[in-house]
C-alpha cells in the first residue's frame, strides 16, 4: 500500500528558483550568463558586519537566543522605527525571525485559521499564495491594474462578495516596484478597521526607493503585522534574518509558535545585524547604483520590444509587458536564457492568471551588467525579428 503524502507540499514551485537553477547549469556548461532573475543584491554585507561576525565567532559559543531574538537587536530595530518613521515601538513587540519567510509563517499561523481568506494584489510575491495554501488558508488574488501600480485598492476589496480575513500589502512591491502613498495606506487601513480585517505589511524593500519615500504601516495601524528583512536594503540575503512588529494581541501566540517551529533565529546573524544599522553610507551607495541600473533598463528595454512597465518606484525590479514579443512568458524567458544568456523571471511566478504577458527583470547587479544585458537583449530581439 502506498504511503500517504500530505497535500500541503503540493503547492506551486517558486519559479524564480527554477530559473536560477537553469541559469546556473548553463553557466556551469561554460556560458556567460547575466542574472536578472533573482531578487538579491549582488553585493555582500558591509565590511563592518563581516568584522562583527568574525569577532563574535572567536568569542562566543553561539548558543540559542530568546525565541524573539537578542534583546540588543530588538532594541536597535525599535530605535530604527523611531529614527526613520517617528514611531515608538516597544522592543517587546519586535520578533526577530529566520528571514522574512519565517515572519510570514509565524504571522499567518498566529492570525488565521484553516479556511480563512487572505487577500493580496496580483501580481505579487508568490510566497504569499504558496505559504497560505500550504497552511490551508485560502489566498484571494485581487487583479491589480497598471494604472494603480498593480496595488490593492478599496474598490477591489469592495468588489469581493465578503470581506477577507486578512489583507497583505507591499510597498515597494515585488515584482512591480510600485508603492502606496500614505493617503492610500490610510484609506486601506480605515477600510480594514471598519471590516475587521487583519493587515500584513511587507516592507522588506524599504530603504530602496527613488523619487518617493516609503511609509510604514506601523505608524498607521497598531493592529497590523509589519514584516521586514535584512536581505534587501541591508544586503544580507544568506544570513537568513528578518523581523516583524507584532500586534499586542498576537505577541504570545507568535512567541509560542517561534519557540516550537524555530527555537530562535540564527545567533551569529543577529550579532552581525546589530552592526548593519550603522552602515548607512555603504547601503545608500547600493541604492544609488540600483537607481542607475533602473534608468539603464527603462531606457534600453523598449528597444528590445519590452513594455509598458509598472511604476518602478522602488525595490530593484521592472515588471514589463511582452505583448510585442508574444503571450507566453515562460517560453520567452527560456528563449532569452538559451539565446541571449540573460536570465529573467516569467510573470506567471507572480500572477498565475495573467502573468503570461509579463517578464520581471531584477536590476540588483552592477551598472556594467545592466548595460551588457540591454545590448544582448537588443541583439536577440533584432535577430528574432529577422526570422
Amino acid at each position: 500500500m502506498a504511503l500517504k503524502v500530505s497535500n500541503r507540499g503540493r503547492i506551486a514551485p517558486f519559479i524564480v528558483m527554477d530559473v536560477m537553477a537553469q541559469a546556473n547549469a548553463r553557466a556551469a556548461a561554460g556560458h556567460d550568463v547575466i542574472h536578472l532573475e533573482v531578487g538579491q543584491p549582488s553585493t555582500g554585507a558591509p565590511a563592518a558586519v563581516l568584522a562583527a561576525a568574525g569577532e563574535r565567532l572567536g568569542t562566543d559559543r553561539l548558543g540559542y537566543t530568546d525565541a524573539f531574538g537578542l534583546p540588543e537587536l530588538r532594541r536597535r530595530i525599535a530605535e530604527h522605527y523611531l529614527v526613520r518613521y517617528g514611531v515608538n515601538i516597544d522592543p517587546a513587540r519586535i520578533a526577530v525571525t529566520t528571514g522574512s519567510s519565517g515572519a510570514f509563517v509565524l504571522g499567518f499561523l498566529a492570525a488565521f485559521d484553516k479556511g480563512d481568506r487572505v487577500a493580496f494584489a496580483a501580481p505579487g510575491y508568490p510566497g504569499y499564495r504558496n505559504i497560505l495554501s500550504a497552511l490551508d488558508i485560502q489566498p484571494v488574488a485581487l487583479k491589480g491594474a497598471r494604472e494603480s501600480g498593480f496595488q490593492p485598492t478599496v474598490a477591489l476589496l469592495d468588489a469581493l462578495e465578503t470581506p477577507p480575513d486578512g489583507l497583505i500589502i507591499a510597498s515597494p512591491a515585488n515584482p512591480t516596484g510600485s508603492m502606496l502613498d500614505v493617503e492610500a495606506l490610510e484609506e486601506l487601513a480605515a477600510w480594514c478597521r471598519d471590516k475587521g480585517v487583519r493587515m500584513i505589511s511587507d516592507e522588506i524593500y524599504h530603504g530602496i526607493t527613488f523619487e518617493k519615500t516609503a511609509s510604514s504601516l506601523a505608524t498607521i495601524n497598531p493592529d497590523a503585522i509589519v514584516i521586514n528583512s535584512f536581505s534587501k536594503y541591508y544586503s544580507m540575503t544568506g544570513w537568513r534574518l528578518g523581523w516583524m512588529v507584532v500586534p499586542d494581541d498576537l505577541c504570545r501566540a507568535c512567541e509560542c509558535l517561534a519557540q516550537n517551529l524555530f527555537i530562535s533565529p540564527p545567533t551569529l546573524s543577529q550579532y552581525a545585524g546589530v552592526t548593519v544599522f550603522d552602515c548607512t553610507d555603504d547601503l545608500e551607495a547600493n541604492v544609488r547604483r540600483y537607481g542607475q541600473n533602473r534608468d539603464i533598463l527603462l531606457e534600453g528595454l523598449p528597444r528590445a520590444g519590452f513594455g509598458p512597465f509598472a511604476p518602478a518606484d522602488g525595490a530593484f525590479y521592472i515588471y514589463a509587458g511582452i505583448k510585442a514579443l508574444g503571450n507566453d512568458s515562460v517560453a520567452l524567458a527560456r528563449e532569452i536564457l538559451d539565446v541571449a544568456n540573460v536570465a529573467v523571471t516569467p510573470g506567471t511566478d507572480f500572477d498565475d492568471a495573467h502573468g503570461a504577458g509579463f517578464i520581471r527583470f531584477s536590476y540588483a547587479g552592477s551598472n556594467a551588467e545592466m548595460q551588457d544585458a540591454v545590448a544582448r537583449l537588443e541583439r536577440w530581439s533584432q535577430a528574432r525579428n529577422r526570422c
